[in-house]
């Protein structure tokens, strides 16, 4: 998923460092983008192991999304008013803490069930939801400010490398052991199902507890790093009402969009492992089947580079409109065919999505001057659109069938589509 990077503007208030005083905090933050990608979409791996351990239903497997995406609607004010008291670079070390801990809740979780998973994803999520908030800015002042699009371009490509190898790995260290079905798991004794769930869960305790020693270590060096201290920049405070906002129809229809499409984008991962497991799709294990994620995120992430080259000369909404009439069709392969056709339909939609966040995201926010800090904000909190979407296709998977699901990710595009349509002729940002 596209990492949300704050628009509001911030100044240094110290002398800025020269390049080479700038690679080392570079690299520390270009890390955390990193860690980012690999977090969130190592939950494409965890949602099907839970289910089948748990003998979950779909809309209780997502439950996991709901949680980690909901933190980013409940802490985004709140970690705003943190780091305006403690700083951004002690924010982001903050963060950095809170994340670890949701990680290390993974180890005492596998013994006290699925609540306990809930209750970390949430700290997990709100951890990097600090951290988001607090070291984004940090992207745009180490450098010449003319390079920082270069930078933001170089740091977001290493998010979007985290969330293709995450599921790869995840399928190694987590979905390697083979799971029981619910009617064989049905067929053990009381006793012998509580064990095999404690030994199955306990697959993520290794992982999880090496990431929260990796966000410990990226905390100590966060804090030694020497880094400018952020100010907010004195001409630029917002102006006007919150509710001043809602009178730009492009924000709201563009609020709207960044709603259904990290929803979108959230639940067809969430989905991808049980989809390419089915018989008629392609019958693979969940350890296999967690490759092929790898696929639907690494695409977004060559797409971005294609999407550079393209939107050079092709207006946002018409680029926009594309992407999403491509991906509807390939969602409409995988609802009505079976094989290798319906699979890889599927798996190319990621393609398709490399450019929508950034699209959606700039298009809304296009000539809302003064109010475009809160404008961004508002955006931001639509990413909790991650949290709701899957539940509505947990909730059709579970009525009519994993397949007939994705009826709902291919509502979200289609109102993408009228989006990027009516502002096709917006002015390129």
């Amino acid at each position: 998923m596209e990492t949300p990077t704050s628009t509001a503007a911030l100044a240094p208030d110290a002398v800025a460092h020269d390049g080479r005083g700038n690679t080392a905090p570079l690299i520390i933050v270009t890390i955390l983008f990193f860690m980012w990608g690999l977090l969130t979409s190592l939950n494409d791996v965890l949602i099907p192991h839970l289910k089948a351990i748990y003998t979950l239903s779909y809309v209780q497997a997502m439950l996991v999304q709901f949680c980690f995406f909901g933190a980013y609607l409940l802490v985004s004010l709140p970690a705003g008013m943190l780091i305006r008291r403690i700083g951004y670079q002690r924010g982001a070390v903050a963060g950095l803490v809170v994340a670890a801990a949701g990680c290390a809740l993974f180890y005492p979780a596998a013994n006290g069930g699925y609540g306990l998973f809930l209750f970390a994803f949430f700290v997990l999520a709100g951890g990097i939801t600090v951290l988001q908030v607090a070291a984004n800015p940090y992207v745009t002042v180490l450098g010449d400010p003319r390079t920082a699009s270069s930078r933001l371009t170089l740091t977001q490509a290493f998010n979007s490398l985290g969330t293709t190898v995450a599921p790869a790995l995840g399928g190694m260290l987590i979905l390697s052991g083979s799971v029981l079905g619910a009617e064989e798991l049905a067929r053990l004794p009381a006793v012998e199902q509580v064990a095999y769930r404690a030994q199955q869960a306990a697959a993520v305790q290794g992982p999880y507890l090496a990431l929260a020693a990796a966000l410990l270590l990226l905390a100590v060096l966060f804090a030694l790093a020497r880094l400018p201290k952020l100010v907010d920049a004195a001409g630029d405070a917002p102006a006007g009402r919150f509710t001043d906002l809602f009178v730009h129809k492009h924000l709201v229809l563009g609020t709207i969009g960044i709603f259904l499409y990290v929803g979108g984008e959230v639940s067809i991962g969430s989905f991808l492992i049980n989809y390419i497991g089915e018989p008629h799709i392609a019958g693979l294990a969940p350890a296999d089947a967690a490759h092929y994620v790898s696929l639907y995120w690494g695409g977004a992430m060559v797409g971005r580079f294609i999407g550079f080259a393209v939107m050079r000369t092709v207006s946002p909404g018409k680029a926009l409109a594309f992407n999403a009439v491509c991906s509807m069709l390939l969602i409409l392969v995988a609802i009505f065919g079976s094989g290798q056709l319906a699979m890889w339909a599927i798996l190319a939609v990621g393609l398709c999505n490399s450019i929508m966040f950034p699209t959606i995201f700039s298009m809304a926010l296009h000539g809302l001057g003064r109010q475009t800090g809160q404008a961004s904000g508002l955006l931001c909190m639509a990413i909790v659109g991650g949290a709701l979407v899957p539940f509505a296709q947990g909730a059709l998977a579970d009525a009519s069938g994993i397949q007939v699901s994705f009826f709902v990710p291919l509502a979200c595009y289609a109102f993408i589509l009228y989006f990027g349509a009516r502002y096709v002729n917006l002015h390129r940002q």
